[in-house]
């Protein structure tokens, strides 16, 4: 049985006074969530100061990105050594933002969910497609071609020990959603396709839906067989809307 997971991805929102209230309310409703795994995912500036309000909660913490390096010269990056040191059990690797803005391309996304494993830290591997990918059909090819450049560098036996994130790229911040029936046609292929190479690996696999979820369509898309949580944008800004979402994949 897989255990639900939501996590809430902040971008670059907050503040110490806005994150102090959001963690309050997310802590003092998080014992109304039942076997469910929740997750935060602050800026990298904050992310210290929200573990010691979190201390003592059953609430994890995690990064938004990690850097491909280990040590060394790179300005500005940060490492899994030092999300390590700090207590971050999940860092995000791959958002269709990293890739899009950033220039993360599949085989840095790879290294990155590698630096991330090797340094004891659970990815969350997020795969899409673009609007005009989907409308041409390509979205399954989009999707494996993402998964494939991961498991070329570390084998399909690493996905046990992480998280995919299917980000339809059309749905994130758009207000636009994957419907039920769509998201779960892309999770049911990406457990196919792991299974395809590990029976066992996509049974366990945690695989989250993240484009536009609310606490209104929550329940819907989570009731999805091959659903097993969210990766949550703007809706984890607001404890109330966070939580409920929370309550819904339980």
């Amino acid at each position: 049985m897989r255990k639900p997971l939501v996590a809430g991805n902040w971008k670059m929102n907050g503040s110490r006074e806005s994150n102090n209230t959001l963690i309050k309310g997310i802590v003092d409703r998080s014992s109304q969530v039942a076997n469910v795994e929740v997750l935060v995912c602050p800026s990298f500036v904050y992310i210290a100061e929200v573990a010691k309000q979190l201390d003592g909660s059953t609430v994890f913490f995690g990064s938004q990105d990690v850097a491909k390096e280990e040590v060394g010269a790179y300005t500005g990056e940060v490492s899994v050594g030092m999300l390590k040191d700090i207590g971050c059990t999940y860092a995000i690797v791959g958002h269709s933002e990293r890739r899009a803005l950033f220039g993360d391309t599949d085989h840095i996304v790879a290294q990155k969910f590698a630096a991330a494993q090797n340094g004891g830290i659970k990815p969350v591997l997020c795969v899409g497609e673009l609007l005009e990918e989907r409308e041409s059909g390509q979205t399954e090819a989009v999707v494996e071609r993402q998964l494939q450049a991961v498991v070329d560098l570390v084998g399909i036996s690493a996905l046990e020990n992480s998280v995919v994130a299917y980000e339809p790229v059309w749905a994130i911040g758009t207000g636009k959603t994957a419907s039920p029936q769509q998201a779960q046609d892309v999770h049911a292929f990406i457990r196919s396709w792991i299974s395809k190479e590990d029976a066992a690996v996509a049974e366990k696999v945690r695989i989250l839906y993240g484009g536009s979820v609310k606490a209104a369509n929550a329940k819907e898309l989570f009731s999805q067989t091959d659903i097993d949580g969210g990766l949550i944008g703007g809706a984890s800004l607001a404890a109330d809307e966070f939580i409920s979402i929370c309550e819904a994949a339980g």
